[in-house]
């Protein structure tokens, strides 16, 4: 599934409150931190940088998201 993904992709995930809904905004290949949460990634386990539309950046696994 996120194989077919890429940048600027609408995307869609579970979330806590239901269903979000944003964008794709890159893919992650080593480690970074977001919102001082530290994202592990690398190029074997990739994760993926998405920007909800209420503006809010997470990373998510391959498997997470699902394209719209």
């Amino acid at each position: 599934m996120a194989e077919h993904l890429a940048k600027g992709d609408r995307v869609s995930w579970k979330s806590h409150g239901g269903t979000a809904h944003g964008k794709l905004l890159s893919r992650q290949t080593h480690d970074t931190h977001i919102k001082g949460h530290q994202v592990r990634a690398s190029e074997h386990e990739p994760q993926y940088i998405v920007e909800s539309d209420n503006g809010g950046k997470a990373s998510h696994k391959p498997a997470a998201l699902t394209k719209e």
